[in-house]
């Protein structure tokens, strides 16, 4: 049986609308030109013309958040502590266990931006693909802010995950949820007019919080999941190992077997 494999990672680039202002990727790229000289502090008396064509290498400097790009959160992220009162697991704490695994794809395209999704959301969406929830599998948010990445409304588009839909989720055995939208939780300028009209302070990243009672993770900012059976497939997310970081990149993968 073989795997095809889905990239449902989103690329890191310059100049492109994936966060908020200020909170951007910073990528400098340095050509075998431009590098020549930095090959030439390793080796005293080398001249350009010594090397193949006159060329160094390829690389770059990157300035990132380790929130930029597809990544992986760790409970650490979202509170100090989760399953009631134990220490948060930081990223490099994830059990790697937890991240290849079966997974399933909620489609919830059809909910307008600042949607919060509910239990019975979930509900209805796994009966209608007739699916019955497993220990540790990987639950997949597909929201409209997929087709909107690189879009100057991409972080204000998608629904979000409330805190009763995601301890759902988690009371079931998932401890690895993901969304191809900003974030897990609805987008900030919704919730801003929600709590301007409210006050209430327990609407604001309420998705992310549930992990004070049920520890989890999810991963942001996936693509390609309009490409995804319902279920049937498998999610890799390994994190890049962080000493006691909140979150790190990944190159999320889905494998279907065929």
């Amino acid at each position: 049986m073989n795997s095809k494999l889905i990239d449902i990672s989103v690329p890191l680039e310059n100049d492109l609308a994936s966060d908020p202002p200020g909170f951007t990727p910073q990528i400098t790229y340095i050509d075998h030109d431009q590098s020549v000289s930095q090959l030439q502090k390793f080796f005293p008396g080398l001249q350009k013309d010594d090397l193949p064509d006159g060329q160094g290498w390829a690389i770059e400097q990157v300035n990132l958040s380790t929130h930029n790009g597809t990544h992986l959160d760790a409970p650490y992220h979202f509170h100090s502590t989760m399953d009631n009162g134990k220490p948060a697991l930081t990223i490099d704490q994830v059990p790697l266990d937890w991240c290849f695994r079966p997974a399933v794809k909620l489609d919830f395209r059809h909910f307008e931006d600042g949607y919060v999704a509910t239990p019975a959301d979930v509900e209805k969406e796994l009966g209608r693909i007739e699916y019955e929830l497993q220990p540790l599998d990987i639950v997949l948010v597909n929201t409209r802010a997929g087709a909107r990445y690189g879009q100057s409304d991409y972080v204000s588009s998608g629904c979000g995950v409330g805190r009763a839909a995601t301890l759902y989720l988690l009371e079931q055995g998932v401890r690895i949820t993901g969304t191809d939208a900003w974030s897990w939780d609805a987008p900030f300028v919704h919730t801003a007019q929600k709590y301007e009209q409210t006050k209430d302070p327990s609407l604001i990243w309420e998705g992310h919080k549930a992990s004070k009672e049920i520890g989890y993770c999810h991963l942001e900012k996936l693509h390609n999941l309009e490409q995804l059976p319902p279920f049937g497939f498998k999610v890799s997310g390994f994190p890049v190992k962080i000493k006691s970081a909140s979150a790190a990149w990944t190159r999320a993968i889905a494998m279907i077997e065929e």
